[in-house]
């Protein structure tokens, strides 16, 4: 169970003793996550930190990295803010070399980096195709590719979680490159899990769906930082009425799920696809309840 406990009742002090003496889920482990903006990224970044985590929070955009980090640091937890561009291996290698100077090394990677870009095959430019495919693809490969390395190199059981989307899952028109992309990642985990469980290092996914916008905004509130015309509107009325459980999750129920699948408590689970999407997937299609 996260605990969020305000920063002004949490000193430095009482935060080490509650990381050695409590069931802390991830105390002692350091976790990448890319692509902390206030929404899903960042709200994993922050529940990985409430489990004991040292957080490498990292981002396109700089005041989305220093902000989630400063945001952790605010609740007596420990990280760092990167900004990269995480199709770039210069960039990338950077990042890693940061992580590991900062925190010794890596334990968990979260693969969260990605661009929306709402348009269909007919009207998609190549261009922004590239882009897109190449923010949530080749950026989960190069951070994969580098974090797993040096934990091979150090001998580190680690975790590595790809965050996918419902519409990785389903056909959604005018997507395409979103859907495309997240549905490869998908491919991406089993294929890298089974060349990666020789070296004791575990590979799933993630699946969140349209989230509720209320978090996200509290968190953008807080940071002091404008997440853009995307965040200005939250997920459509029929994104509520399709969920069979009647409400849309947070981020910090993805959150509570990304600590599982990187905690000891999962150390069988290997490949697999953790769907926390209020029953979406799974829903038949002619069902109206």
């Amino acid at each position: 169970m996260l605990r969020y406990i305000p920063t002004h009742e949490l000193t430095t002090d009482n935060y080490k003793l509650m990381t050695e003496n409590s069931h802390m889920k991830l105390a002692g482990k350091v976790a990448v996550v890319t692509g902390t903006s206030p929404n899903i990224g960042g709200g994993i970044a922050t529940g990985l930190a409430e489990e004991g985590a040292k957080l490498v929070c990292v981002d396109i955009r700089a005041d989305y990295a220093e902000r989630c980090a400063e945001s952790i640091r605010q609740r007596s937890g420990d990280a760092i803010g990167v900004t990269c561009d995480v199709t770039d291996d210069t960039q990338v290698c950077e990042m890693v070399r940061q992580a590991g100077e900062a925190f010794g090394g890596i334990d968990i990677l979260v693969n969260n980096a990605v661009i929306f870009n709402q348009k269909g095959v007919l009207d998609m430019p190549l261009d922004e195709w590239n882009d897109q495919i190449a923010v949530i693809l080749t950026g989960a490969f190069l951070c994969t590719k580098r974090v797993s390395n040096l934990m091979i190199e150090r001998g580190t059981r680690g975790s590595i979680i790809n965050i996918i989307s419902t519409a990785g899952h389903q056909g959604q028109p005018g997507n395409v490159g979103y859907c495309t992309g997240k549905s490869g990642l998908l491919n991406f985990t089993r294929s890298v899990a089974m060349e990666l469980a020789p070296h004791g290092i575990r590979v799933n996914s993630l699946t969140p769906t349209a989230t509720d916008p209320g978090e996200a905004a509290d968190i953008a509130k807080a940071w002091g930082v404008d997440r853009g015309e995307r965040g200005s509107s939250g997920p459509g009325e029929h994104f509520l009425r399709g969920v069979p459980m009647g409400k849309l999750p947070r981020p910090s129920h993805y959150a509570r799920a990304a600590a599982f699948l990187a905690s000891d408590d999962a150390e069988m689970i290997t490949g697999m696809d953790l769907r926390v999407d209020a029953g979406a997937v799974a829903r038949y299609w002619a069902w109206t309840p």
